[in-house]
C-alpha cells in the first residue's frame, strides 16, 4: 500500500509537470500576460469575479491564465482564495441611480432623461469574424480612441427608468426590508438554507453559473412560469464604495467598481393580496456581464410567485429549491468531477452483488428448467 501511494505520488507530480507544459503552449509563441488577460478578455474576466464572488481583475485574470481557460476552474481557483481573505467588515449598499454610465438602454421608453447610451456592446455587429484581428498594431478604432483627447467630463444624470412608471403607481413599490428574517444574510459565509428570502436568492443567482441562469430565464420566457418582460433599464457603469470606519465616525471611499444592473417591468395581473400592477425582477453583477443580469432578472421574477399571491404552475424556474441548489457550478463541478476518482472499493463490492445476483438467478433458471423437464 505504501509503494502505491508513493508512485501516485509521482504520478501526480508529473501530471502537475505535463499541465504546466499543456498551459504555456508553443514556447515560440508569446507567453499571454495577466494584463493582457485583464485588458482584453474582459467578458471572461468579469464572469470569473462575479461567480466567484471577488471583485479582483489582477485575481481573475491570473486563475484564467492559470486554469488554462477553463471558466468554471479559474471561478473555483478565486473562491477557494477568497476564503483566505480577512473580513473587516461590510462596505454600505453601492447607490446604482448615481452611477457614472457606459452603457444605458431601456426597451420600454424611446426618449428618457440622460439618454439611450449604446456603449460597448455586440448587440449590433455583425456574426463575422475579423480577420483583421489578426493583424498587430492599432486598429482604426484603437488609433481613433488614441487621438481623442482626454479629460474628465461631468457624467449625465441618469434618473431610473422605472420611476416614470412609479410616479403613477402602475408598478410595485420596492420597500427596504424591516423585519429581522428579511435582512440579507452572507450567502459566503454561511449555507443556502430554505426557504430563501429575496436577498438571498439573489445572492445565489449573482454568485450562480450564467448558463444555467440564462436556461433557467429562457424556460420562462417559453411559458414555463409565463414570464414576458420588458427590460425597463439595463446600465452598465462604475460606482463607488463606501465603509464606515469606526475610529473616524464617517464612511470612506474604498474605491469605484463596474457594476451591470438590470431592472424588469412584468405585467401583472394581481391577485388576492395585490393589484393589478406592473412587477419587477432585479439583477445586478461584477462588470460588464449584462447576459447574466437579465437572466438573473427573470429567474428573480419567476421565483417571486409566492409573495406576489400567484398560482405555481410547476415551472423548474419557479422551484426555489432546484433552481438555487442546482445553479451553483462550484458545487456541481465538484459532485460531478468527484465520480472520476478512485472508487475502487465501491465498484468491487458492486460487482460482487451483481455477480451474486446472476449467479441466483441462473440457479434459479436451472431449477425451473428441471422441474418442467420432470413434469
Amino acid at each position: 500500500m505504501y509503494v502505491a501511494v508513493k508512485g501516485g505520488e509521482k504520478a501526480i507530480d508529473k501530471a502537475h509537470e505535463w499541465l504546466d507544459e499543456a498551459r504555456r503552449g508553443d514556447l515560440a509563441v508569446a507567453e499571454l500576460s495577466v494584463a493582457q488577460i485583464r485588458e482584453q478578455l474582459a467578458l471572461a474576466v468579469n464572469r470569473v469575479m462575479a461567480e466567484g464572488s471577488l471583485y479582483d481583475p489582477d485575481l481573475a485574470a491570473l486563475a484564467i491564465k492559470q486554469a488554462r481557460g477553463d471558466l468554471i476552474e479559474a471561478i473555483f481557483l478565486i473562491r477557494a482564495y477568497r476564503t483566505t481573505l480577512p473580513r473587516f467588515g461590510y462596505s454600505h449598499p453601492v447607490d446604482t441611480g448615481a452611477m457614472a454610465c457606459d452603457r444605458r438602454i431601456s426597451a420600454t421608453f424611446k426618449d428618457v432623461p440622460g439618454g439611450q447610451v449604446l456603449g460597448p456592446t455586440f448587440d449590433y455587429t455583425h456574426r463575422l469574424l475579423d480577420f483583421a484581428l489578426e493583424a498587430e498594431g492599432l486598429t482604426g478604432a484603437e488609433a481613433a480612441r488614441e487621438a481623442e483627447p482626454q479629460g474628465a467630463a461631468e457624467p449625465p444624470v441618469m434618473p431610473r427608468v422605472t420611476a416614470f412608471l412609479n410616479q403613477e403607481g402602475l408598478i410595485q413599490d420596492e420597500v427596504p426590508p424591516v423585519a429581522e428574517e428579511d435582512l440579507p444574510g452572507d450567502l459566503t459565509r454561511e449555507p443556502l438554507e430554505l426557504p430563501a428570502n429575496r436577498p438571498l436568492r439573489l445572492q445565489a443567482l449573482t454568485r450562480g453559473d450564467e448558463g444555467f441562469v440564462l436556461s433557467m430565464a429562457y424556460s420562462t420566457q417559453r411559458g414555463y412560469a409565463k414570464n414576458h418582460p420588458f427590460v425597463g433599464e439595463l446600465r452598465i457603469g462604475t460606482v463607488p464604495v463606501e465603509a464606515e470606519v469606526p475610529e473616524l465616525g464617517f464612511a470612506i471611499e474604498l474605491g469605484e467598481i463596474t457594476l451591470t444592473e438590470c431592472e424588469t417591468v412584468n405585467q401583472f395581473l394581481g391577485s388576492k393580496s395585490e393589484p393589478p400592477q406592473f412587477t419587477r425582477g432585479y439583477g445586478l453583477v461584477f462588470g460588464q456581464t449584462e447576459r447574466k443580469a437579465i437572466s438573473m432578472a427573470l429567474v428573480d421574477r419567476a421565483l417571486r410567485w409566492k409573495e406576489l399571491g400567484e398560482d405555481n404552475k410547476g415551472a423548474p424556474a419557479q422551484d426555489e429549491e432546484f433552481v438555487l441548489y442546482h445553479s451553483d457550478n462550484i458545487q456541481a463541478t465538484g459532485f460531478l468531477e468527484h465520480i472520476k476518482l478512485p472508487h475502487y472499493v465501491d465498484f468491487q463490492s458492486e460487482l460482487e452483488l451483481v455477480r451474486k445476483i446472476r449467479r441466483e438467478a441462473d440457479e434459479a433458471r436451472a431449477q425451473g428448467a428441471s422441474r418442467e423437464a420432470a413434469e
